[in-house]
């Protein structure tokens, strides 16, 4: 009897073993693994469109304008000197024309598409001042020998100013401002060079005979202003009131 007893419990607790190894073979401890997976980084031209709100590829200018917004002025050309036409839009909201406007530089690739490669909310100004008169009238955007040009005029107080941008080691960066302004017994000009840290000043006094012109020269430290945050119109202002002009 004793005999059958132990072989028993001897069965019994073989057969437990064996269950207990079965279940821990069959059922790993997977909710204990930490994924250690770092997240991918987002391509360049996802993270522009993030930024900017704007498509960050097409295949056409409208491709990187919404429904909610407009092309006002266009310009192609070569900007970055790969030898492929590139583009310049500048873009404004069609429901609030008073809104600020946006320049986007978009590159074409060899493959006949387009990227978008720099946005700047400040390059181009308000088109309208806060009576709702128009700031420049006539204005363009164009590009020309790998530079990108804004170009605005205006007879009354605003006056002209141009400028110039250009893609140096793949940063859009401002080269050149110059203005011109008509006033009640002088005319004036201006005409900075960031990166040399050049400004000149003429001024045309036209009421006295033959209308001499005087001119002073000043160095600055130099500057190098971004696209992307650069408004020249601030600039030109910022770096008027900081020399002893006449």
């Amino acid at each position: 009897m004793k005999k059958i007893i132990t072989l028993f419990v001897v069965c019994f607790l073989t057969a437990y073993s064996c269950h207990k190894n079965e279940t821990n073979g069959s059922h790993p401890k997977t909710d204990t693994i930490t994924n250690t997976t770092t997240p991918q980084t987002p391509p360049i031209q996802e993270a522009a469109e993030q930024i900017s709100g704007f498509p960050a590829t097409g295949k056409k200018a409208s491709d990187f304008v919404s429904g909610s917004y407009e092309i006002q002025y266009e310009a192609e050309g070569d900007l970055n000197q790969d030898g492929l036409p590139d583009l310049a839009l500048v873009v404004r909201k069609k429901a609030d024309t008073l809104a600020g406007r946006t320049i986007l530089v978009i590159l074409k690739n060899p493959d006949t598409t387009y990227k978008l490669d720099k946005v700047s909310t400040k390059a181009f100004p308000d088109e309208y001042n806060g009576d709702g008169y128009k700031m420049h009238d006539p204005e363009d955007i164009s590009i020309e020998k790998g530079e990108l040009h804004i170009n605005l005029y205006d007879i009354g107080p605003n006056g002209n100013l141009f400028c110039t941008f250009k893609y140096l080691n793949n940063t859009l960066v401002l080269t050149y401002i110059e203005t011109y302004n008509m006033g009640a017994g002088s005319h004036q000009a201006l005409y900075y060079e960031p990166m040399k840290g050049k400004f000149v000043q003429e001024v045309t006094h036209t009421m006295e005979e033959d209308a001499p012109t005087t001119s002073k020269t000043f160095y600055l430290k130099k500057e190098n202003y971004r696209f992307e945050s650069a408004s020249p119109d601030n600039i030109i202002r910022k770096v008027y009131g900081s020399v002893d002009v006449e």
